[in-house]
């Protein structure tokens, strides 16, 4: 047994770093966030939406999908009337969307393959391919970042498409998988879990989820019934607003989050986007 002042010596020496402490323990409380709506939009109940980015004054892009229906489109966010859209050929299955610089990026379900467009005329200007399927895509400002709906997030170079690094997503409980539509808000990665009406948000550093939203209800109970599943996020950083929206549904929402009850919520720890939007 060690001596008393060498014992506490080490426990500072785990305290401070000489020592990886995990970040989760039995006594880890994720928050979990609900949510007010702010706005109410019209959104094509035909849309499969698959990704969703804001693009300016309003304006929105989105990637739908399904064999022989996918498309890349440009909506107007108040209206919901769609601007411009670009058919894929029938044997792609579209899938999310994202923007670099003056392009749109936009990945497909199980071709291996990435569009690039240019943003104002939608005409394809190039490809790139990738290994595994895909799912959502993002840009963090410096790399694109795509989920095949595993627990693991793929990291590309946006000029010569390599992929850089992989990225392992987990909570408490483990792995968490299905990671579905993605959108990079003020340093962290909101994922759209599929199946559920969950997103997570995730540190782009650790793969850790610091942050659960909860959007149970947000789609009235009379259209559930011929709506899928909650799909797409976007985020106007000028304005400071929230849009999500699903998969056959007919309205697009703003929404502000409303955190959780002081009771039980964990210790006060580094400001995070969701700190920033409430």
């Amino acid at each position: 047994m060690l001596p008393r002042s060498l014992f506490l010596i080490f426990c500072l020496f785990c305290l401070w770093g000489g020592i990886c402490i995990p970040q989760y323990t039995p006594h880890t409380i994720i928050p979990v966030y609900t949510y007010r709506v702010v706005h109410t939009y019209p959104h094509d109940p035909s849309a499969f939406t698959q990704g969703l980015v804001y693009e300016k004054a309003d304006t929105l892009i989105e990637g739908t999908g399904l064999y022989g229906q996918s498309t890349l489109r440009r909506i107007n966010l108040r209206t919901g009337t769609i601007l411009d859209i670009h058919p894929l050929p029938p044997p792609y299955f579209g899938e999310g969307v994202t923007l670099y610089k003056d392009t749109i990026i936009q990945v497909t379900y199980k071709e291996h393959t990435a569009f690039v467009y240019d943003k104002e005329t939608f005409e394809q200007i190039g490809t790139f391919t990738y290994d595994t399927e895909g799912w959502g895509v993002t840009f963090d400002g410096t790399s694109i970042i795509m989920s095949d709906g595993s627990a693991t997030l793929y990291f590309f170079d946006p000029c010569t498409f390599e992929k850089v690094k992989t990225l392992s997503v987990y909570d408490d409980n483990g792995p968490v998988t299905l990671l579905n539509e993605l959108e990079f808000i003020k340093g962290e990665i909101y994922a759209n879990i599929w199946l559920t009406d969950r997103i997570a948000c995730i540190s782009p550093h650790s793969g850790a989820v610091i942050a659960w939203i909860d959007l149970e209800g947000l789609l009235p109970e009379p259209f559930q019934e011929t709506a899928d599943v909650l799909n797409g996020i976007a985020y106007d950083a000028q304005k400071n607003r929230l849009f999500v929206t699903g998969k056959f549904w007919p309205y697009l929402y703003e929404i502000e989050l409303v955190p959780p009850d002081s009771v039980g919520s964990p210790p006060d720890s580094p400001r995070t986007l969701i700190e920033f939007i409430i």
